[in-house]
C-alpha cells in the first residue's frame, strides 16, 4: 500500500513539473495565422478574380474558420496532387481543398466529417458524339490526377476494356484538353462542370448528363494525431450548418439547391 501511495505521489510530482505539450490548435492560435491549402483552379470552390485575389466557397470557408479561431487566414494555393504533401511538409495547417474522405487518405491524414457534397457530371467535347456516361466507353477520357472522379473513371475504363484514361495535373488542364479535342469527355463534380462551361473560356464543350458514381463527400484535413484540432474542425463544420452559414455560402457560390451533408442509414 505504501509503495502504491509513494508511486502515485511521484507521478503527481512529475505531472506538476512537466510542461503541458501544446497541440496544433494552440500553435495556430498563438501564431495568429491559419494556413489553408486551397485549390484555386476549381471554381466555384476556389479560383482567382480579375485582380488575382483568391475567391470561392473554400476560400470563404477558410476565412470563416480563421475568424472563429480569432486569427488571420492565409490562403496557400495548392494543386490537387499536392494537397497531402503540403500538409505533411508543414506548409499548411489545414486542407480546405474539396478532398474526398477516403479510407486510404485517412491512413495518412486526419479527416473531419463532410463539409461539402458533390454530384458527378459528364462534360464532353461537342464533336465527340458523347451524349451520356455510357457513350464514354471506348473514348479518350481524363480527369485531375488523385481526385475521387479520376480514380473512379480510370477504374471504369479498365472495366470497359476499351478506351483510354489520361490524368492531368489541374482541373484547368482537363477542360482545356477537352476544349481542344485532346479528350472526348471527362467526369467532374457537377458544380465545377457548370462553372467551367459558364466561364466561356472553354469553347465547344457541354455538360451532357450525370455520372453514376457515388456522391463525393469531402472533408477538411489536418495531421491525423492532432485530435484537439480535428475535434474543433468537426464542431466548426457542425456550427456552419446549424447557423445557416453553409447554406448561405452554397447559395452564393453554387445555387439554391443546398445538398444534405448526411449519409442515409449511416449518420446524421
Amino acid at each position: 500500500m505504501r509503495k502504491s501511495v509513494a508511486a502515485f505521489g511521484l507521478m503527481a510530482a512529475i505531472a506538476m513539473v512537466s510542461p503541458a505539450k501544446a497541440d496544433k490548435l494552440d500553435d495556430i492560435i498563438a501564431s495568429g495565422t491559419l494556413r489553408c491549402a486551397v485549390v484555386l483552379d476549381f471554381p466555384p470552390m476556389g479560383a482567382r478574380d480579375a485582380n488575382n485575389n483568391p475567391i470561392g466557397f473554400d476560400v470563404d470557408y477558410c476565412n470563416d474558420l480563421a475568424k472563429a479561431l480569432g486569427v488571420k487566414a492565409e490562403i496557400v494555393e495548392t494543386p490537387f496532387p499536392e494537397r497531402i504533401p503540403a500538409l505533411m511538409s508543414g506548409r499548411v495547417d489545414v486542407g480546405v481543398a474539396s478532398t474526398s474522405d477516403t479510407l486510404e487518405r485517412a491512413k495518412t491524414v486526419g479527416m473531419t466529417i463532410p463539409y461539402f457534397a458533390f454530384e458527378m457530371a459528364v462534360t464532353a467535347n461537342e464533336k465527340s458524339g458523347v451524349k451520356s456516361f455510357d457513350d464514354m466507353k471506348g473514348k479518350v477520357v481524363g480527369a485531375t490526377a488523385g481526385t475521387y472522379e479520376a480514380i473512379a473513371l480510370e477504374k471504369q475504363v479498365k472495366a470497359w476494356g476499351s478506351g483510354e484514361f489520361r490524368p492531368y495535373q489541374t482541373q484547368a488542364d482537363v477542360f482545356l484538353a477537352l476544349s481542344q479535342g485532346q479528350l472526348d469527355a471527362t467526369v467532374s463534380t457537377s458544380t465545377v462542370a457548370q462553372a467551367n462551361v459558364k466561364t466561356g473560356k472553354f469553347a465547344g464543350i457541354a455538360v451532357v448528363g450525370k455520372a453514376p458514381f457515388d456522391i463525393d463527400y469531402v472533408s477538411l484535413f489536418t495531421n491525423r494525431e492532432e485530435y484537439g484540432l480535428i475535434n474543433y474542425l468537426n464542431l466548426f463544420i457542425n456550427q456552419q450548418v446549424r447557423t445557416g452559414r453553409y447554406a448561405e455560402l452554397y447559395k452564393k457560390w453554387v445555387d439554391e439547391n443546398v445538398p444534405n451533408l448526411t449519409v442515409n442509414g449511416s449518420y446524421r
